[in-house]
């Protein structure tokens, strides 16, 4: 087994980061789905007959619903579901597939990532867990061919230059992790970061709660992200929660650093203050397609 990033993590401030990265650090969560995700989705599950109902599904779960930024397995699996259920696509007459074994798979991994999922397949020779991994590599293989130069949001730089002798920070994510060293490398801030923890380390949650064994007060554990994921992983380990809207990013960073990362040092954020963030939040990420 390979040394898992937190295992060399230790603590040096009283107040700790988590800190999600597609969508929240960097933005590239429209180039990803829609120009990496989506035409290979497209190709390996034999959806070409339906591809515009298949980009608006994954299009909707992964960047415009409150599922946005979950694991890509679990995703694959709500759109096929979510084609399941138009009309539309029904009248084609084209056979989804059922992906049973990857659903299975689902309910018992915690570590959805590549490295679990070639286990399995070496382990139970299942037809649509390899199916799922080809797939899995493919994305991982037009990602580092067509994803670079995108720089952080204006004011994450400035942040974690901010917060650099004041807190702990780890990146947290659901990426996999040579992505995220490729990319918080290539823009000169994978220094600010103690831990850079991708889907090979486990859920977000996880991370998280790893960190916390290190012994920081609750409300001195600070998540952000861009997702509904991201804040059910705070919420899990009684931390605190800062959204970065979707649509409204360069806004939502300015605002941390002019305003909420202060107020999280001074004890000032949880409550009302919070409560404002995540209320505005919420209402930007529905849970009912468009087309409903």
């Amino acid at each position: 087994m390979s040394e898992h990033p937190l295992d060399s993590f230790k603590k040096q401030h009283d107040f700790m980061i988590g800190i999600d990265s597609d969508g929240c650090a960097f933005d590239t969560m429209e180039i990803k789905h829609k120009e990496c995700f989506i035409p290979n989705t497209i190709k390996y599950f034999g959806l070409q007959a339906v591809s515009k109902y298949a980009r608006e599904a994954a299009e909707f779960v992964n960047l415009y619903s409150k599922w946005r930024g979950i694991n890509r397995f679990p995703a694959l699996t709500m759109t096929i579901d979510l084609l399941k259920e138009r009309p539309e696509v029904a009248a084609r007459d084209i056979k989804l597939m059922e992906l049973k074994g990857v659903r299975e798979w689902i309910e018992r991994e915690t570590k959805l990532g590549n490295p679990a999922l070639k286990e399995e397949v070496a382990k139970t020779g299942d037809a649509d867990l390899k199916l799922a991994l080809e797939w899995s590599l493919a994305v991982n293989e037009s990602v580092d061919d067509i994803v670079e130069g995108v720089s952080p949001f204006p004011f994450v730089k400035k942040s974690l230059d901010k917060l650099s002798t004041k807190a702990d920070m780890i990146v947290c994510s659901a990426t996999p992790n040579d992505a995220l060293n490729k990319e918080w490398s290539e823009h000169g801030i994978a220094k600010y970061v103690a831990a850079i923890c991708g889907q090979e380390a486990g859920s977000k949650k996880e991370s998280l709660t790893t960190v916390k064994e290190h012994g920081y007060a609750d409300d001195h554990i600070l998540m952000m992200g861009d997702a509904p994921g991201d804040m059910n992983a705070a919420i899990a380990v009684n931390a605190l929660f800062y959204p970065i809207n979707p649509g409204h990013e360069e806004e939502s960073w300015e605002r941390f650093h002019d305003e909420a990362c202060d107020k999280f040092l001074n004890g000032e954020f949880k409550g009302a203050y919070q409560d404002s963030l995540i209320a505005e939040f919420e209402k930007l990420l529905p849970d009912t397609p468009p087309w409903k």
